[in-house]
């Protein structure tokens, strides 16, 4: 059984990465979009993996799918309202394996959503070459999304049709095995 402090900081974690990727999506956008109830959470070592990844089999329900990204909770975790960030029900969780690149420097990410023409509407605006404050499109070719970032913050967002966030809890390809 896990200890029950790690599984408070886990709490205490995902409750900054959401946070920071809500002011993330509001610098970008003015407004927030609708949350998928995806939250991703990024190890730095293999010893952190470990610990995560154990508390993780006693919260979540388990798979026989080996490329389960994202697996479900088995009690969602409710983040209450604050300000005008809206109360937001995490129902699936994923550990992530430390990761070299630049990504790996963050905690974690989620993932919003929006109707498919107002997604498409802002991913064509960014491929004319516009600029959105923190918004760019996310430099991979079998994911359909805009990513949110700032220099200053250590969590990121994808924007993408709700379709792909649904599509995101299963590993896509090759390209990471993260």
């Amino acid at each position: 059984m896990p200890d029950k402090d790690l599984e408070s900081k886990l709490v205490d974690t995902i409750k900054h990465i959401h946070f920071e990727c809500y002011k993330l999506c509001k610098r970008s956008f003015n407004k927030y979009f609708a949350n998928a109830g995806n939250i991703g959470i990024f190890c730095h070592s293999d010893t952190e993996y470990q610990i995560l990844t154990n508390i993780r089999k006693n919260i979540t329900e388990p798979t026989d799918n080996a490329d389960q990204k994202y697996f479900r909770l088995y009690n969602p975790i409710i983040i209450p309202a604050d300000n005008d960030v809206p109360e937001t029900i995490y129902s699936f969780l994923y550990i992530r394996k430390p990761d070299p690149t630049p990504y790996g420097e963050y905690l974690g990410d989620i993932d919003f959503y929006a109707e498919d023409a107002e997604f498409y509407n802002i991913k064509n605006y960014l491929l004319e070459g516009n600029y959105i404050d923190g918004a760019k499109i996310y430099d991979r070719p079998d994911l359909d999304m805009i990513q949110l970032y700032d220099e200053k913050c250590d969590s990121v967002a994808y924007l993408s049709k709700k379709s792909m966030t649904e599509t995101v809890r299963v590993k896509q390809s090759e390209i990471t095995k993260l």
